[in-house]
């Protein structure tokens, strides 16, 4: 089987998220995936992040990590996706830039990559399955292949039992919710590398 390349792509306000992109990172690394750490660009008016401190921390703790490109998204083989939700769905600074991949789902260049994706909200309902559902929405237009961690380790039972990708609170990234990140991030390369070998 080829090595299969994924794509780990996140946004974070506050670094939920990062944690996890992180964590999914060393994961798909050690099952044998090349990987590209990226960040969605930050849209919200300068004013607007400057004005909460740890908004403006976590940012600048990202400077280092490259925004992710349309090179990107054609490279991969598939996707692991973590952002936050907002109001029940992706935040919009994720889909500003899926909405500029109309050219590559045009010519058909998103097709068959796996798309797997991880979330965080505030409380424990507030819209960590629909956030889910709403990328993996788009990626089904895309023509990618969902691979969600479902209940094939029994650690799903543990952490809080989302079978659509890992959840959890705002600042509640814990031993738990590692383990399950890593598990769905070694499930994405396992099944990619089938699919690209």
């Amino acid at each position: 089987m080829s090595t299969p390349k994924i794509a780990i792509i996140f946004y974070t306000t506050y670094g939920t998220n990062h944690a996890m992109a992180l964590e999914a990172q060393k994961a798909a690394e050690a099952a044998g995936a090349e990987v590209r750490l990226r960040r969605f660009a930050e849209t919200a008016p300068d004013e607007v992040v400057q004005g909460q401190e740890a908004w403006a921390a976590q940012l600048d703790k990202m400077q280092d990590i490259q925004e992710v490109s349309h090179d990107d998204m054609v490279w991969a083989d598939g996707y692991f996706i973590s952002a936050p939700t907002r109001y029940g769905n992706m935040p919009s600074q994720v889909r500003a830039f899926i909405d500029t991949l109309g050219g590559l789902w045009q010519e058909g260049k998103l097709v068959n990559k796996t798309i797997s994706a991880t979330t965080s909200a505030q409380t424990l309902h507030g819209g960590h399955e629909t956030t889910l559902w709403s990328l993996y929405v788009s990626a089904m237009h895309w023509g990618c292949i969902i691979v969600p961690p479902g209940y094939a380790d029994p650690l799903k039972f543990e952490d809080g039992g989302n079978p659509y990708g890992y959840s959890t609170q705002a600042g509640g990234f814990d031993e738990t919710g590692k383990r399950s990140v890593a598990f769905q991030a070694q499930r994405l390369v396992e099944v990619t590398a089938k699919l690209a070998g």
